[in-house]
């Protein structure tokens, strides 16, 4: 007789840059989303696949990432706060990955979803080895207050602290149900789409202020080869003077950026890749409808 199977959306809320694609990452043990010290790193909804069983039933969760909750200045960061709404609506256990020290989401309406919301929700105080305990007591009464319904975990991504706990409590509260993708499948994302993100890690890494902020990475082609991949993309920015900066003096910011891209990607690919690099200025696209479908917003 074959064992019970459960599975079940679990989706990552929180604001910028406090841990929700590092959490993500630990908890599938793949580096799908990437990860930089800026905020906003986090353009899309993406979703890490976990596939698993215990003595009593196999499993499969997916994880799903999203952009931080900010108040949008542009189309592009509607779309991105478009993204976390949709996560809204399909979960069936919600991390809310807050910093010690932070306040409520942002965005009145999206924290009262969580507030009245009937779904699970466990709320994940992150980097707690940046704090002493008597800060952590703290913050675990405030959170509390504000969300009597959820369970506060104190957690730290980076480090892996009670990540193990986590994944217990979550497989606690995903329901039985069938599978949704195919066991060997990792994210619902294909690896074009992984590869124009890593290109865009290398840029927000390497450049400053709004720069990488204006850049979007679109992939041309990509040929795979049982050998190397050989991968050509389009870096689009928004003004002339963007073009120069990314490119640099002798193009050897861009090299730079290829260099770097190139290197992640035959550790995920586990291939040789050959990766050409060209820039486009395509202007205001953060705020074109037309270029922001395009780009898969």
């Amino acid at each position: 007789m074959s064992k019970p199977h459960k599975s079940g959306f679990v989706n990552l809320i929180g604001h910028p840059n406090v841990g929700k694609s590092t959490l993500a990452n630990a908890l599938v043990g793949e580096r799908l989303s990437i990860i930089t010290p800026k905020a906003q790193t986090t353009r899309h909804r993406i979703f890490g696949i976990l596939n698993g069983e215990t003595e009593a039933y196999d499993y499969q969760v997916v994880f799903s990432d999203t952009p931080g909750v900010l108040d949008p200045a542009y189309e592009l960061q509607e779309r991105m706060l478009d993204a976390v709404r949709d996560a809204l609506k399909d979960a069936d256990v919600f991390l809310y990955v807050v910093e010690l020290g932070e306040g409520p989401l942002k965005n009145e309406g999206l924290f009262k979803h969580l507030q009245t919301t009937t779904t699970p929700l466990l709320l994940l105080l992150n980097k707690i080895d940046l704090k002493d305990q008597a800060v952590l007591e703290v913050e675990v009464v405030k959170w509390q207050e504000l969300l009597p319904q959820a369970e506060v975990i104190p957690i730290s991504a980076l480090n892996r602290f009670n990540l193990d706990y986590l994944m217990s409590r979550v497989l606690e509260l995903i329901p039985e149900g069938p599978a949704y993708y195919e066991k060997d499948q990792l994210t619902d994302r294909s690896e074009r789409f992984v590869a124009s993100e890593i290109i865009r890690e290398q840029i927000l890494m390497r450049y400053q202020k709004e720069v990488p902020y204006s850049v979007e990475v679109a992939i041309d082609t990509f040929e795979e080869g049982e050998d190397i991949h050989k991968i050509r993309a389009i870096l689009y920015v928004s003004r002339d003077s963007q073009k120069g900066i990314i490119i640099g003096h002798k193009g050897a910011a861009i090299k730079s950026v290829g260099i770097g891209a190139r290197k992640a990607m035959e550790a995920f690919f586990q291939r040789q890749v050959h990766l050409e690099l060209f820039v486009k200025v395509q202007p205001d696209w953060r705020d074109n409808a037309r270029s922001l479908k395009q780009f898969g917003y």
